[in-house]
């Protein structure tokens, strides 16, 4: 297989891989709900793509309200060169002052995104996540991660500080895409994989939330007739844990 049969092949490998771990799934779910009736916060940060999970999970159709975002501030993809992305993501205590200005407390959960997990600003808002009692969930992949090593001082991987590991099965270099007299594999599988993942998780914390008698904010698509409405009196009935919003 070739071009576009060889891509879908790879993604569909990447979401085998994704339900593999649904034991890892329904934990970090489990972590989630429980932290939600017990009036914590649940936050999200990534780098550079990586930050496409959190807004994957943040003001979408059928996304949890409760998930707040953690900037990555001149990180995504609006920067300009877009090659500072890469710069910014590897200086020190970044991560740090990050998570350090946001309303993140003891007790709340923080999913971090990083396919390789190798560099500093992931670990060190891990670090600092740890340190503050907060709860860190990882998403990464764990054979691009494997063959790597660290850029942070500490020698240390996100993999390494994270309280539940998710993969999202991509692998090393992250393109699946195999061409015929071309060397490069072309077409990233991450997104794909980790969109699944993340959205996984999402499901069956609702799921928890709801057996559990405890309604959850979902988001309506505001395309849908009183999708607008109901959005609006959910987010106003929740405004304490969504800091989104100002």
């Amino acid at each position: 297989m070739n071009g576009a049969e060889s891509y879908l092949a790879g993604a569909e490998q990447a979401l085998a891989k994704v339900r593999e771990g649904l034991s890892l799934i329904k934990k970090a779910a489990s972590l989630i709900a429980k932290s939600i009736m017990a009036g914590q916060g649940i936050f999200s940060f990534g780098a550079s793509h990586s930050f496409i999970m959190t807004e994957e999970l943040v003001y979408r159709s059928g996304g949890l309200m409760l998930v707040n975002p953690i900037q990555p501030y001149g990180m995504n993809l609006a920067v300009r060169p877009m090659t500072l992305t890469s710069q910014l993501e590897r200086l020190p205590d970044f991560g740090r002052v990050l998570l350090g200005h946001s309303p993140a407390r003891k007790g709340d959960v923080l999913l971090l995104t990083s396919t390789s997990g190798r560099n500093a600003i992931v670990i060190d808002m891990a670090l600092a996540a740890v340190e503050k009692g907060i709860h860190v969930v990882a998403l990464t992949s764990s054979d691009y991660s494997g063959k790597v090593t660290s850029r942070h001082p500490s020698g240390k991987k996100l993999s390494d500080l994270a309280e539940i590991v998710l993969d999202n099965g991509a692998p090393y270099g992250d393109a699946v895409g195999e061409i015929d007299g071309f060397p490069q594999r072309v077409g990233p599988v991450s997104t794909v994989g980790g969109c699944a993942c993340m959205n996984a998780v999402i499901a069956e914390t609702v799921q928890l939330l709801v057996k559990a008698g405890y309604e959850p904010p979902v988001f309506m698509s505001a395309n849908q007739d009183g999708g607008d409405e109901f959005n609006a009196r959910k987010l106003k009935e929740n405004t304490s844990r969504i800091f989104y919003m100002n």
